[in-house]
């Protein structure tokens, strides 16, 4: 079967799948009020549903799953989630993005189920002002649960660390020091606009490539990327273990190696963050004789994918918050 791939080229081996619209973080950026029911949405994909359409995201040539949420780990079934992933033909990397509360505890559980690939939320080295922006004062244990990862092999580590105007945009030092004997990758992700953030978003924003030229500046050196690397620029220094990324979503070209779909927790496809419409999937999930169809649709809606977001026209597309389709 042909590789999925778009009317621009692009193909798209990397599925993100949020099996949880549900957060026990309050960060203000996203959720500040935290998530409650809602007795409108559907609930979260069962593992059945899960299983099914990994299945059919295979027959396309998936190679990479990341799960995501809301957190992910709020899921009292995510270690059973972990082990169906990790048995899908031809999936080579089985990664989440957590914001690593239970990572300290439950780290052996995941790697035994088949993770090989971690994304933790670090907001803030600083402890006050970590918990001013997630509502948690949980800092420590992240960090240890991190430390703990490293120790134990995980292929890859990443921190991602949003930045946000006046709160934690003078922090690059404390970062530097951080990763200077640590093998991680920390990623400074410039703030976007969303449906519920407009206001947050006018006050806290800030351009990453202020952040770029600092780092050259200061003798990091960009490290060249595949085309299929996706969007973080990373850079790195002799003198420094770890490496620094900065995603920059308003910066120009910043679509051009889109690789990635989106599946929402209630089984909508997502063909961007900031896309108009999702496609709900989940009436292809009731049987495994519906797979094949599963993957005719899948086939047919990246046509209509566009070339890239709209963000600097100020377009949000149909996305409320990050956590309702997982980042």
């Amino acid at each position: 079967m042909p590789p999925l791939a778009d009317r621009y080229g692009r193909r798209f081996p990397y599925l993100r799948l949020s099996i949880t619209a549900a957060c026990n973080f309050r960060c203000t950026y996203c959720l500040p009020h935290g998530t409650g029911p809602d007795p409108r949405a559907a609930g979260p994909l069962s593992l059945e549903e899960i299983t099914r359409l990994l299945r059919g995201f295979a027959q396309l040539g998936m190679n990479k799953l990341r799960i995501t949420g809301g957190e992910p780990t709020v899921r009292r079934d995510l270690t059973e989630v972990l082990r169906i992933a990790s048995a899908v033909p031809g999936l080579r990397t089985l990664a989440m993005s957590t914001n690593g509360t239970l990572l300290a505890r439950r780290l052996g559980a995941w790697m035994d189920a088949g993770l090989n690939s971690i994304n933790v939320s670090v907001d803030s080295l600083n402890r006050m002002t970590f918990a001013r922006i997630t509502g948690h004062d949980g800092l420590d244990q992240i960090l240890r649960g991190i430390d703990m990862a490293i120790a134990a092999g995980v292929p890859s580590v990443k921190i991602n660390t949003l930045m946000l105007r006046s709160v934690n945009d003078a922090e690059l030092p404390a970062w530097l020091e951080y990763l200077r004997h640590r093998t991680v990758v920390v990623r400074f992700i410039e703030l976007m606009q969303t449906g519920d953030n407009v206001a947050f978003f006018r006050d806290r924003h800030t351009r990453a490539d202020r952040l770029a030229e600092l780092l050259r500046n200061a003798g990091w050196q960009p490290v060249s990327r595949a085309a299929d690397a996706g969007p973080a620029i990373e850079y790195r220094h002799d003198d420094y273990s770890g490496r620094v990324g900065i995603i920059a979503p308003y910066s120009t070209g910043f679509c051009d190696g889109c690789n990635r779909l989106r599946v929402t927790a209630a089984g909508d496809l997502r063909l961007c963050l900031f896309g108009e419409f999702g496609v709900p999937l989940r009436t292809w999930l009731q049987s495994d004789d519906q797979i094949g169809d599963l993957v005719h649709v899948i086939r047919e809606q990246i046509g209509r994918k566009e070339q890239g977001h709209f963000l600097r026209e100020g377009r949000t597309g149909i996305t409320p918050h990050l956590a309702s389709t997982g980042g």
